[in-house]
This record gives C-alpha cells, sequence and structure tokens, in this order.
C-alpha cells in the first residue's frame, strides 16, 4: 500500500491507556493500540510514540496538594515511564520490536535519550517509545512530542485523542454551536487558543514546518488510516490545505 508519512510520531494522552476506567492502565486498551500499531509498523512506516502520563499523576495534583511544581512534574515523567514500559511489552507479545527510550537516565529499564541511536532503530524496524517528558519541569509532553518530531525529522505528529474526532471552535461536548475545522494553520491554533497542543509545542511545530493530524484513537483502524493518506480528523499545517 502507497502511504502519505514514512516517519511518524505518535502522541499517546495517558489516558488513552486507561481505557474506560479513566485511570490505570488498562491491559485490554493497551492491547487494541498495540494491534492497530502492528498494522502501521507492517506497511514499512517507521514509528516513535511519544506517551503522556496523566493516568497515573498529573502535575496539577501534585500543586493543588501544595507540592513543588518542579517534583510534581518529575513525578509526572515517571509514571510516562511505566506507560512506555507496559505499552512496550504489548507490542513485543505481538512480535512488534521496540525500544524505550527516557530522557531521565534509569538504564535498568530502559535505553538513555540518544537522538542517532533512536534514528537507528527506526531504520531497523523498531518502534522507539519517548518516555519522561523533555527531562524538565515545565513542559508537557505535547511539547515533547514537538520536540523529538524536529529532532528525529518525522514527517508528521499523528495527535490521537479520546472521543473527539478533531478541532473544534468550542468543546463539542458542552457548546453544540462547536463546528469542527477541516484545516488549520499553526498560527490559527496559537491566535485563537484551540485546544490542540501547549503554545510551546505550537510554536515548535510552526517554526519547524512540522504538521500535525489531530484524529479520534478510539475509532478502530483510524492510525492506519491517516497514514495511507485519508482524509480524517483535522489537519494543522504552516498553510491551510
Amino acid at each position: 500500500m502507497e502511504t502519505k508519512y514514512q516517519r511518524v510520531i505518535l502522541k499517546l494522552s495517558g489516558e488513552a491507556l486507561a481505557g474506560s476506567k479513566g485511570f490505570g492502565i488498562d491491559p485490554a486498551t493497551v492491547q487494541t493500540i498495540s494491534q492497530e500499531l502492528r498494522e502501521v509498523h507492517q506497511l514499512g512506516i517507521e514509528v516513535a510514540i511519544v506517551v503522556g502520563g496523566g493516568n497515573i499523576w498529573r502535575g496539577s495534583i501534585g500543586s493543588e496538594m501544595g507540592m513543588e511544581r518542579a517534583q510534581a512534574d518529575y513525578m509526572g515523567m515517571l509514571a510516562t515511564v511505566m506507560n512506555a514500559l507496559a505499552l512496550q511489552d504489548s507490542l513485543e507479545n505481538l512480535e512488534v520490536p521496540s525500544r524505550v527510550q527516557t530522557s531521565i537516565e534509569m538504564r535498568a529499564v530502559a535505553e538513555p535519550y540518544i537522538r542517532r541511536r533512536a534514528i537507528r532503530h527506526l531504520q531497523k524496524g523498531r518502534v522507539v517509545i519517548f518516555a519522561g517528558g523533555t527531562g524538565n519541569p515545565y513542559f508537557t509532553t505535547d511539547t515533547t512530542a514537538a520536540l523529538r518530531a524536529a529532532e528525529i525529522d518525522a514527517d508528521v505528529i499523528l495527535m490521537a485523542k479520546n472521543n473527539v474526532d478533531g478541532v473544534y471552535s468550542a468543546d463539542p461536548k458542552t457548546d453544540i454551536e462547536a463546528t469542527k475545522y477541516e484545516s488549520l494553520t499553526h498560527l490559527d491554533v496559537i491566535s485563537k487558543g484551540l485546544k490542540v497542543m501547549d503554545a510551546t509545542a505550537s510554536s515548535l511545530s510552526m517554526d519547524n514546518d512540522i504538521p500535525l493530524v489531530v484524529f479520534n484513537l478510539n475509532e478502530p483502524g483510524n492510525i492506519k488510516r491517516v497514514v495511507l493518506g485519508e482524509n480524517i480528523g483535522t489537519t494543522v499545517g504552516n498553510q491551510e490545505s
């Protein structure tokens, strides 16, 4: 099959791994995501993944408890490592070779993030899972996705959302007049304050001319549809398509 993209970064929220539970790691959900990733991998696509940790811990929760923000963020980074290891195990049970690379070194469980090694893994057909965020507090995993996409020269960032099929002018769950955008520019996202990714991540994507496709993860087969070039979700780039 002819594919639209050759090297992609899939941004998964921590909540995506929690399934209907809303917290923790749901094995059935992780397996379903892994099976879809196997189908994409079998097309010869080079797949890298940035995973969040909100299903286990959020820095904002720590702040509400009076915890120092940096400390809370580091705990969130550790949560992303747990998610990455669960995803790696599920992929390898399906015979999809994978590597976890962390921004914070923990050599007993994962490789440290090394840009050239990550690219080499991708070239050898291994799925690379980036964990630990950027390794710095005050940055989200959205920013990690934009940063890693620029570093490994990814063709696109696939923003997989839970039960949201694109970018809307307002929250479609609370505003019946919310309209869906087929395409946007990064500048539109920033100026309109749309909740696609945080401003730092949007700026990074704009500066490095990295397109985004925002789509519904919960629709079976959507990851494969996106890489094959089907027009689903919302495309964000430096020029409207």
